[in-house]
């Protein structure tokens, strides 16, 4: 072997070294962006297979019921993915939905109200109760955990006193009741409402200059005043749209039980709770992004589905939620500081 020879294969040697840790990198991105949705597939197939499921989990009923059930579930972590994008939590949130529930089958049960303002005043109560949250927090600097875990009480009592611990379901309109039981080319109605608002949730998020304002206050507020985003406004008008949100996510909670039930909401929490942290670890790994919070809604979705057609205990289903929703914490915890520089 020659020099020139020996020193060409050094040269070569040093060229190619770069192309293949970028290409390992490439790889473990990928791995780490799709790892949930390669997940829920692997769980959803464990669920075809497995003698004790087989049976009743892969058929078009169940996969409609399965959509039809979590639309409420999306909705309110589509909610709460929005404030948590810049560094606050809603607790709120699942009280909202409920009280926004109780008042709409309660205007047409005790008011007889007209369907379409049965429907406009909880939603926009729920947006009213958001600015509440949103004033508490960004204006008067209190800790969100704890003005929204006070907002969520407060609800919990006034559901109870209005409902008197007794399920609304009488004189719900007809119209109402047909568009959370009915379907549509197969699909379940109101499947159709939450894929338009996660898309809208999506565009506002990732291409409009507000949604870029709101991933920058989550890494760095102060930062974020120093080059003119209005922290304290944008901060606002997240929870607005979280308290919007649960608002919807309470008529269509209406719809699909045909009634009201005194529950303070903080079932509906926890699994949008786990969702919400379950896609911050995927697609966009540790930031808080709409597609991955639907697979997270998915897979919590499948997982309790299936464990329910295999069988499982009742008690099940809560210590599942529970599990999952302290996995995705740490899981997204440990992305989100790797991913922000020091």
């Amino acid at each position: 072997m020659t020099g020139e020879t020996a020193s060409l294969e050094v040269v070569t040697d040093h060229q190619s070294e770069p192309a293949e840790r970028r290409g390992l990198a490439s790889w473990t991105e990928a791995a780490e962006r799709y790892a949930l949705v390669a997940l829920l597939a692997a769980v959803a197939l464990f669920f075809c297979l497995f003698p004790e499921s087989s049976s009743t989990f892969p058929t078009s009923a169940n996969l409609r019921i399965l959509a039809a059930n979590q639309a409420v579930t999306l909705l309110l972590a589509l909610g709460v993915l929005i404030p948590l994008v810049c560094g606050h939590f809603d607790f709120s949130a699942g009280a909202v939905a409920a009280a926004s529930s109780v008042a709409c089958a309660g205007m047409m049960q005790n008011h007889h109200a007209p369907l379409v303002l049965a429907i406009l005043v909880p939603v926009a109560a729920g947006a009213a109760i958001g600015l509440v949250n949103g004033v508490a927090v960004a204006i008067f600097e209190m800790n969100a955990f704890v003005s929204t875990l006070a907002t969520a009480t407060l609800l919990g009592g006034l559901i109870q006193w209005y409902t008197e611990g007794q399920t609304i379901s009488t004189d719900i309109a007809q119209g109402l009741v047909e568009f959370g039981s009915g379907v549509w080319l197969g699909v379940p109605r109101p499947v159709y409402l939450v894929a338009l608002i996660a898309l809208a949730a999506w565009y506002l998020l990732s291409h409009t200059p507000f949604g870029r304002a709101l991933y920058a206050i989550g890494e760095n507020v102060r930062a974020s005043r120093l080059v003119g985003i209005r922290t304290n406004r944008s901060v606002m008008l997240t929870f607005v749209l979280s308290g919007l949100l649960a608002g919807i996510a309470g008529v269509v909670l209406t719809a699909r039980t045909a009634g009201a039930t005194a529950d303070p909401g903080t079932t509906m929490l926890f699994p949008a709770l786990a969702a919400v942290f379950l896609g911050a670890t995927a697609i966009r790994p540790g930031r808080f992004n709409v597609w991955g919070t639907v697979f997270g809604v998915a897979l919590v979705a499948v997982s309790v589905s299936g464990l329910t057609l295999a069988g499982a205990a009742d008690w099940v289903d809560p210590v599942f939620n529970g599990v999952a929703l302290a996995v995705a914490v740490g899981l997204s915890s440990f992305l989100r500081r790797r991913s922000t520089p020091s």
